[in-house]
């Protein structure tokens, strides 16, 4: 056991379930502020199916859309390819597209 004299200092019988108590508070508090911080866990909870949320629906694009979609233009950056997108409803939004990293192998004489 790592640290066998704490058990010098504080009884097992006090340490072991004020231990315990501090995990199930723990656990609790952070049970609570994902069920309050996220909208996917109450539509789970009542039986929603998964991406029909209103945030989800918003985020989502149809196959329809996507064969309708425009590069409006791209420019070169230090990160890549910028390419901006208009989608048929107007929206438009920015990718970046970066080369695959290339490896350089060395020979070293021993």
């Amino acid at each position: 056991m790592n640290n066998a004299k704490m058990w010098l200092v504080v009884s097992p019988t006090v340490g072991v379930p004020l231990f315990l108590g501090a995990v199930a508070v723990g656990s609790f508090s952070v049970h609570m502020q994902v069920v309050k911080n996220t909208s996917w866990v109450s539509d789970f909870l009542q039986g929603v199916p998964m991406g029909t949320g209103d945030k989800m629906a918003a985020a989502t694009v149809d196959a329809d859309s996507l064969d309708t979609a425009k590069a409006a233009y791209t420019v070169p950056t230090s990160e890549g390819m910028e390419v901006t997108v208009i989608l048929p409803d107007g929206t438009s939004t920015k990718a970046i597209l970066q080369a695959p990293e290339t490896k350089a192998s060395f020979l070293v004489d021993g």
